[in-house]
């Protein structure tokens, strides 16, 4: 658990009174702004576990060298570069720096302000010849200028003179050596797939560099994908004190130097103005001038005003983001932190995608996932709409890319990448990668929540539908029909649609045939294209005939798709009462986790995938996510038993398991259950519960922590554009509140114990229903509706103790065991 001495409680910062070098802290302590993210390195820039500096969607490319090629597997490889770090701002008192593993340290201290968007952090240190020096920096990466980071350092010789230098560096961390690339924490050893990869040969060729006063230029070209990036760092100095300055510019390196003749008490003041540009083709030098109008514009504005700004802006997004939980100040800090993280990852990205790990971190090589469709969007769409707008415009510019990769493997319409930042797919990995198909239908889901939500109806007529018709084609193709008499030779058979061949969010099942959360998620997408595509019809002859002049939709297409979603096969078994993962899932023996020793997770570092494939066992909630998202198509026995089947299968190794199973746990009355898989995802980074925190923020998980409070304790659900509410506030939660924006309206709604209350800030009036009670709220009258309980309790937690006397269809006995682990192959003697 989370050290509360070191990380003291506090409901709007984060605080650390200890230094540390470890790369949690590093990953707790960045700030970004969705466009360019700065890790919480320490300013003197030395021992990290990664000095890192990202910028969203600069990357290189390299060629995917498979053992055994094959037709259609990913060819070129993608990985997030690190850009120049300008954080290093080194001083130096009597020529000796600050080194804090021998400085005698007086006081530390370091907070996020989640209120401000600064990181702070004061130190005291007392020098070996007893001069007591105070330093206080911070720095912002400004949400309102996209380009823009600003560091400030304060120093103080608070009881003698001294000769204080003070280094401020741009350095190329991702090529440099020696000094240039820090010195390393040790890491952990073995190999871990959701590291970034390392790239040998240079992959930043050095441009246009030059210093001009106070102000320093580094530019690249990156040497594979062609991008370009510049950035420029300008500084002011303030002080009483007698000083001198010196320069130094290299390809890899400039210095700006301060030499301060320090007088007892008198500051040292140095503010650095950081911008940063990159593009995909144009010239190096243009984004040098982009870089010097973006500092000329702050530095006009004065760096006061842009710390004001910053203020201003996050006071705008907790007034419509902030989920304000009664009595709970750890769970609240955390929730806070968590929604900052989802800012920090989404807010500026602009038309770009948001990375698993956002610009926190190189982990998973700063790649786009469906975790943004279904764990970020949610958030973004009821509460700031047009991030999640510029989100679903990333999948649009994405579309010629994904039409040629449907065509390589064979289908109609768009294949999206598993994992991308170009748009080609990058994932080595087909099984556990292109196999999962199912992004397609996550896409069209996360399009269909936004226009609901949001009446977006332009975005979806210009551009949405095209992303619409496009994922529908490829289900029509990759799936096929069957006929089939219930009893044989006996009426007419019945035609059924099948999709093989997949694999669903499930990474520890592949390559399967029906699996239900695709197919489920596939009959959504076919039905919502075929709507779309009928209403404009309906609406704009004009307008649609651009639609199939740009998509080439043709006659009966939308009717195909009906039909082809109307006849989805979706396993069920009757011996069982649940619904089957896939079509054999069934048949593959139980994996029994209460037995598995910890020192053997996570599954995927200790097993081989054909082990674990043999298995039932789930890396992540997969039939759960289904129940989740198309609950309206599930009766509630179905998911209680579907939810008693499957928990204790789940191992949870994905941090995006934990919110899933926390909703549904909560939906179906196992409250304190729901709790406990909350806490785990919400603590998933701060108490770095997964081991990998050090590689960055768990963005999808910190989306589902939102998800999780809002669906799972709050309640509310939207299906076919409805809004409606079923809280279960969790005991000793006094009350839970949450802001939401609902076509246009801006609402407040307030959860306790005997109550559920809904505001209207702004907007028309808003119809919904609370446990099946229709209401309506006005900005003049809001709506309390009485709530006789929190739902459904149930006691512990399922096991597989349940299912101890269960058969399959085939009258085979369930039974569960762990594989064994063999060190040597035993030798069988001869029973001659």
């Amino acid at each position: 658990m989370i050290d509360r001495d070191r990380f003291p409680v506090d409901p709007w910062r984060l605080i650390e009174t200890r230094y540390s070098e470890d790369g949690v802290g590093e990953t707790l302590f960045g700030v970004g702004n969705g466009y360019l993210g700065l890790r919480g390195n320490h300013i003197e820039g030395r021992g990290a576990h990664e000095h890192g500096t990202f910028v969203n969607g600069l990357h290189e490319t390299w060629p995917i060298r498979h053992a055994e090629q094959a037709y259609g597997f990913a060819e070129v490889g993608q990985t997030i570069v690190n850009a120049p770090d300008a954080k290093v701002m080194r001083v130096y008192v009597d020529d000796e720096p600050i080194s804090f593993d021998v400085a005698d340290v007086r006081e530390y201290r370091r907070t996020l302000d989640m209120k401000t968007g600064v990181l702070e952090r004061i130190v005291v240190w007392e020098t070996p010849s007893g001069k007591r020096v105070r330093m206080r920096d911070e720095r912002i990466v400004s949400f309102e200028e996209r380009h823009l980071a600003i560091l400030r350092l304060e120093v103080v010789v608070e009881n003698s003179d001294a000769p204080v230098t003070i280094s401020c560096q741009l350095l190329n961390r991702q090529d440099g050596a020696g000094v240039y690339a820090g010195t390393p924490v040790e890491a952990k050893k073995g190999f871990d797939p959701r590291k970034a990869e390392k790239i040998a040969e240079r992959v930043l060729q050095p441009a246009e560099h030059w210093q001009d006063g106070l102000r320093s230029a580094l530019s690249y070209s990156v040497a594979a994908s062609g991008m370009t990036v510049a950035v420029v760092a300008d500084h002011i100095i303030e002080t009483e004190n007698e000083y001198t300055s010196r320069t130094l510019i290299e390809e890899d390196i400039a210095k700006n130097v301060f030499r301060v003749q320090a007088k007892a008490g008198v500051p040292i003041s140095i503010t650095k103005l950081v911008s940063y540009h990159t593009s995909r083709g144009v010239p190096p030098r243009e984004l040098v001038d982009r870089c010097r109008r973006s500092l000329d514009r702050a530095m006009a504005e004065g760096v006061d005003e842009q710390f004001r700004r910053q203020a201003e802006w996050l006071a705008a997004f907790w007034e419509r983001s902030d989920v304000r939980i009664g009595g709970q100040d750890a769970v609240q800090q955390a929730t806070r932190w968590c929604l900052l993280q989802l800012a920090q990852a989404s807010a500026r990205a602009d038309g770009t995608g948001v990375p698993a790990k956002g610009v926190s971190g190189s982990g998973y090589s700063g790649h786009y996932f469906w975790d943004t469709e279904i764990y970020v969007l949610p958030f973004l769409t009821y509460t700031s709409p047009q991030w999640a707008r510029n989100a679903l415009r990333a999948r649009v510019h994405m579309l010629p890319a994904a039409r040629r990769r449907a065509a390589q493997l064979n289908e109609a319409g768009a294949l999206f990448p598993w994992r991308t930042i170009n748009g080609e797919e990058a994932s080595a990995y087909y099984a556990a990668g292109t196999a999962q198909y199912h992004i397609n239908a996550d896409v069209s889901f996360a399009l269909g929540k936004y226009v609901r939500a949001t009446g977006d109806e332009d975005f979806l007529r210009r551009e949405g539908i095209d992303v619409a018709i496009e994922t529908a084609r490829l289900w029509a193709t990759l799936g096929f029909w069957r006929s089939s008499h219930a009893v044989p030779g006996v009426g007419d058979p019945t035609e059924t649609f099948h999709i093989h061949g997949v694999t669903g969010p499930d990474e520890y099942t592949t390559v399967v045939n029906d699996n239900l959360y695709t197919n489920v998620m596939a009959r959504y997408n076919l039905r919502y294209a075929a709507k779309v595509v009928r209403e404009a019809e309906e609406a704009n002859g004009e307008e649609f005939a651009l639609v199939r002049e740009r998509t080439g939709l043709q006659p009966g297409e939308a009717e195909g798709w009906e039909r082809a979603a109307d006849a989805m096969f979706i396993p069920y078994s009757e011996a069982l009462g649940i619904h089957p993962q896939d079509s054999l899932f069934l048949e593959r023996e139980v994996w029994d986790l209460a037995h598995t020793p910890d020192e053997q997770r996570p599954l995927l570092l200790h097993f081989h995938p054909l082990v674990i494939y043999r298995f039932q066992v789930l890396k992540q909630a997969d039939v759960v996510l289904a129940l989740f998202l198309q609950g309206n198509h599930f009766t509630p026995e179905e998911k209680k038993a579907d939810f008693d089947y499957y928990d204790p299968l789940t191992t949870g190794d994905s941090t995006l398991s934990a919110v899933v199973q926390s909703i549904l746990a909560a939906e179906v009355g196992y409250q304190d259950l729901a709790l406990e898989y909350f806490e785990q995802s919400l603590f998933v980074d701060l108490h770095d519960l997964h081991h990998n925190a050090s590689d960055g923020v768990h963005v999808a998980s910190a989306g589902g922590v939102w998800t999780a409070l809002v669906c799972g304790f709050g309640g509310m659900r939207d299906w076919a554009g409805e809004l409606s509410f079923d809280p279960r506030l969790p005991a000793g939660w006094p009350s839970l509140s949450f802001p939401l924006q609902w076509q246009g309206s801006a609402l407040e709604v307030t959860v306790t114990e005997h109550e559920l209350r809904v505001h209207v800030r702004s907007g028309e009036p808003v119809r919904f229903t609370v446990r099946d009670v229709e209401y309506v709220a006005t900005t003049d009258a809001d709506v309390v509706a009485p709530l006789a309980d929190q739902g459904p309790l149930i006691a512990g937690r399922p096991t597989l103790r349940q299912f101890a006397d269960a058969r399959r269809e085939d009258g085979t006995r369930l039974s569960a065991s762990v594989p064994v682990i063999t060190t040597a192959i035993p030798v069988i003697e001869s029973q001659d």
